[in-house]
């Protein structure tokens, strides 16, 4: 009988919590860390949505369909009821003002009124120049913007053999920035491969908050695999995840004690509207999950 492609996962939250070192982080909260890993699913045997606690798919689809715009506010999330990104720029904003000696509005009120002043979302729901201004709109050296995603769609359609069919998130230029109101990328590169008509890819990531952040990377990713190969007319091959940093914040321990109690489930079945072609046109609407049976949500504080 065949091991769940869940167990990966699950494996790898064990492995750190028995083998990690014990280190100290950015955020004060402490963790237990090992580097190096990799894991990987055949994307052609389902959608890997993790089953061994419910995982939030609305939010990653508009956080990538956010990414795929180019766009770095949190507006759009927010007016989309998607709140993942809030507490960095309102931690950069209440800092911000508290030096100032400045009134400080509540999260929740800084959150509505990112919603509803276009002008204060513009000064405090930047987030700097992260994922999707590098995506479509890196800048070279003479100041002409690179849209990395339309290239690799290019790339996979005109040299699919290409072994340069990359896109790269880590801007060295531009990590002052990126962490001045949000986050420098955790998920800084990722790579197409196409083989027997069939489309994979690999991401690093950098670091890994593998109990909270891990399993909307894995879904967000292999999303992603699966539109490119929508709009390039290719197969389902594997999504790749390699690792460097990956962690388990020490806050998180019994609920990472809760989700190793559990037996995986069957994962899901992803269906993409077949009528899109353009990997900039898709909508939320635009996909279908069915199947979906999973234990319940495990809820954990993110560290900021």
């Amino acid at each position: 009988m065949s091991t769940h492609p869940e167990q990966q996962y699950l494996d790898l939250l064990r492995d750190i919590k028995i083998n990690g070192t014990c280190k100290n982080d950015r955020t004060g909260t402490g963790t237990y860390s090992l580097f190096g890993r990799q894991i990987r699913f055949d994307l052609s045997k389902g959608f890997p949505l993790l089953t061994t606690k419910k995982v939030f798919l609305r939010g990653i689809i508009i956080e990538l369909l956010w990414f795929l715009k180019g766009e770095s506010n949190i507006k759009y999330l927010i007016e989309n009821d998607v709140h993942i990104w809030n507490s960095w720029p309102y931690k950069y904003y209440k800092e911000t003002n508290e030096k100032k000696g400045k009134e400080v509005l509540s999260q929740q009120d800084f959150i509505e009124k990112i919603k509803n002043d276009g002008k204060f979302a513009k000064i405090w729901g930047e987030l700097g120049p992260v994922y999707g201004v590098q995506w479509r709109h890196w800048k070279d050296e003479n100041g002409q913007e690179i849209d990395q995603i339309a290239r690799v769609i290019q790339q996979i359609k005109n040299n699919p053999d290409s072994r340069r069919i990359i896109v790269s998130a880590w801007n060295a230029s531009k990590i002052d920035e990126m962490a001045k109101s949000g986050l420098p990328p955790c998920h800084t590169m990722f790579q197409f491969y196409v083989s027997n008509g069939k489309l994979s890819c690999q991401l690093y990531q950098r670091s890994a908050d593998v109990f909270l952040g891990v399993p909307f990377n894995i879904a967000s990713y292999a999303l992603l695999t699966m539109m490119v190969a929508k709009v390039t007319d290719l197969q389902l091959g594997d999504f790749v995840h390699t690792f460097g940093d990956v962690h388990i914040y020490k806050n998180h321990l019994e609920q990472v004690d809760i989700q190793l109690t559990r037996k995986p489930k069957q994962f899901p079945k992803m269906k993409i509207d077949n009528a899109v072609k353009d990997i900039f046109s898709f909508k939320p609407s635009d996909f279908k999950l069915s199947g979906y049976d999973p234990h319940p949500p495990i809820k954990a504080p993110v560290a900021v």
